[in-house]
């Protein structure tokens, strides 16, 4: 992993406060070639209950055994349906194709949804397929739903919990929702505590896309449990993260769990620090940023790496003058759009449609302005267009469980976003 840190405003005006954004960038070396990638060991687990009869359940069934068919013989598959009852219809085991093929041919739709029994048994099989900190498999859950978790365990709360737990025990969970009845908040929040991925399938036709994309990034892992740890100096405030990574205080700072780095992949992280007056001239230390993951591929090896993130205290006037780093203002831009996303869906959940359509509209105005003269200027202007039209979207008329979904699935997808650089 290639790590760097930079600052909106690295020379800060002597003797005065401020209050600076930070963007710490990785980048993923590239994943090997297919065949010299780690194995992967996953537990689909199908929703079957009865709201899923029909195309969901139909398109469903053809996306898993697309899964079939790209694995690797030296890949393993369990697969777990559940209703109301739990059902493992195959253990996990070396892919076999045919075999799997008929297993996933011979789902019926059934009764209520045990979300949590489903997972719990996708948990069990891939925590006890042996050490999980040893080699480079991947395992992960791969949860799908229409609907409510109503029967088993039911409480957000304790299933976000259970998905961190099953992540330090090596297990990630990613999530894909089906439909417009499914509780979008507890399947976002399980994909982020597992350490995996959270999708959103409005319709049965976006849903061969999602699988391609997942297995895509499952079959490209070139590091695991990144995280990266921010430890403010001496009277220096972390004010707010912008993306929303699980957070965990720790001794001097906070550490954010970014989950698995597919190869050649950018992200960042944005962070905003107060740093008081400082009354001497030069240069000075405001933060540390740690960064540690676990390589995978030929060797596999714990990596620590710690990042001073320093300012250069000069005069008011030259402090005045200096430009603002445009990389991390239009990365700010990005993450305040999607904050904005989540406020409007909370005003037009409270009716007020106007305020939410004035947020947007001003969220748009900015990417527009951040796109002038940018390298990226395709993408925020393609952000504006798409946040103008959430904005028409946002009346009484057309506000919808879709259409809040589409807030909530945006605004997570901005904060979490994967540059693939490939």
């Amino acid at each position: 992993m290639q790590p760097t840190v930079r600052l909106n405003h690295n020379l800060l005006a002597v003797e005065s406060e401020h209050t600076v954004h930070a963007m710490v960038e990785l980048t993923a070396p590239e994943a090997p070639d297919h065949g010299r990638r780690g194995a992967l060991k996953l537990a689909l687990v199908i929703d079957r209950s009865g709201s899923m009869t029909g195309d969901k359940l139909a398109v469903t069934k053809a996306c898993a055994a697309y899964l079939v068919r790209r694995l690797a013989p030296s890949d393993e598959l369990a697969i777990v349906t559940y209703d109301d009852a739990v059902d493992l219809l195959a253990p996990l085991a070396p892919v076999h194709t045919d075999d799997l093929l008929s297993a996933i041919a011979a789902i019926d739709p059934g009764g209520s949804t045990n979300l949590s029994g489903g997972w719990l048994k996708g948990l069990e099989i891939l925590k006890v397929s042996g050490d999980n900190s040893a080699d480079d498999t991947t395992r992960r859950v791969l949860l799908l739903t229409d609907g409510q978790a109503n029967a088993g365990i039911t409480d957000p709360g304790a299933l976000v919990s259970m998905a961190t737990s099953a992540r330090g025990a090596g297990v990630g969970t990613t999530t894909i929702g089906f439909g417009d009845h499914f509780a979008e908040e507890l399947l976002t929040a399980m994909g982020d505590a597992g350490g995996g991925n959270a999708h959103f399938a409005p319709t049965p036709d976006a849903a061969p896309a999602i699988f391609a994309e997942e297995f895509e990034g499952l079959a490209s892992v070139v590091a695991q449990n990144v995280s990266i740890e921010i430890r403010p100096g001496d009277d220096v405030d972390l004010v707010e993260v912008l993306n929303r990574y699980p957070a965990t205080p720790v001794a001097g700072g906070v550490q954010l769990a970014l989950g698995d780095a597919y190869g050649g992949e950018r992200r960042a992280v944005v962070f905003a620090l107060h740093v008081p007056a400082l009354a001497e001239l030069g240069m000075a230390k405001v933060a540390d940023v740690v960064l540690r993951y676990v390589g995978v591929g030929d060797q596999i090896a714990a990596h620590e790496l710690t990042l001073p993130l320093m300012v250069n205290v000069v005069s008011a006037a030259e402090a005045a003058s200096a430009q603002a780093d445009h990389a991390v203002v239009e990365e700010v831009v990005v993450l305040e759009a999607a904050k904005a996303r989540d406020e409007a869906r909370r005003l037009a959940d409270e009716g007020d449609f106007t305020g939410g359509q004035r947020l947007l509209r001003a969220s748009a105005h900015q990417l527009r302005l951040s796109a002038t003269g940018s390298a990226k200027a395709d993408e925020l202007l393609a952000e504006a267009d798409m946040l103008d039209d959430t904005g028409s979207t946002l009346a009484p008329s057309s506000y919808d469980a879709t259409a809040r979904k589409r807030l909530h699935y945006d605004a997570y997808r901005a904060r979490r976003r994967r540059d693939p650089g490939r």
